[in-house]
């Protein structure tokens, strides 16, 4: 068993799998593949890995249509592939439910950063939960409820929530919530962070006085507002 996780690359392109599978099993992780997304819909259902590496083109499933089911029962982290310059392809991946993205070419170093970057996401010793008007975060379990109703989030939003819930009602760059949910600087044009903010608007609704519980200062980030 690997020092580091179990890797589920769901691509049709055999010799791109190939080789990173052995790269990826060189830098210390076990790695699982299939060609099709319903193969690889299937095993990461019935052997959950601790990261998924989806191209977003696949024969028999799309890589859409697989990321869609698969959020449906887990909130495992998923890297997309898409196409250089896709812009749709990216956001439309994010707005499903994945984590990061990759656009192809890649260096497979790159992919192998973006691996240990999500999944480093463990929760410190001090402070092991975190509370906010009736936002309730176990840091360890990674569970998140509101008003004692459970919320299921993905690795980013809970990385970027974390990170919000720990500002105390501070602003946080765009950069910063980059760097601590993704493990990267973010990009020109990069709505990675934006998108995940979107998403965590949606799930955690408004507070008591009617607004989004997460506002935008322009120019300036994200802040977690306390409602009253």
């Amino acid at each position: 068993m690997s020092d580091q996780g179990t890797i589920l690359i769901i691509d049709d392109d055999e010799s791109l799998v190939e080789m990173l599978v052995a790269f990826l099993e060189r830098e210390g992780w076990s790695v699982d593949h299939a060609f099709d997304g319903r193969k690889g819909l299937d095993r990461a259902t019935r052997r959950p890995p601790d990261a998924v590496v989806l191209d977003v083109m696949l024969p028999g499933m799309s890589g859409f249509d697989v990321l869609r089911a698969l959020r449906v029962k887990s909130s495992v982290p998923v890297i997309m592939l898409t196409a250089r310059g896709d812009e749709t392809d990216r956001i439309v991946g994010l707005e499903l439910g994945a984590d990061d993205y990759l656009p192809k070419p890649f260096n497979p170093r790159e992919l192998a950063a973006r691996l240990r970057a999500i999944l480093r996401r463990v929760a410190p010793d001090d402070a092991p939960t975190l509370s906010q008007n009736g936002l309730h975060m176990e840091r360890q379990s990674r569970r998140v409820t509101l008003d004692q109703e459970a919320i299921n989030l993905t690795g980013a939003e809970f990385a970027i929530l974390e990170r919000l819930m720990l500002a105390n009602g501070e602003v946080v760059s765009k950069d910063d919530l980059c760097r601590h949910a993704l493990g990267r600087e973010l990009l020109p044009y990069d709505r990675s962070v934006d998108t995940h903010i979107s998403r965590l608007r949606g799930k955690l609704g408004e507070s008591s006085a009617g607004q989004p519980r997460i506002q935008s200062i322009r120019g300036r980030g994200y802040v977690l507002i306390d409602g009253d």
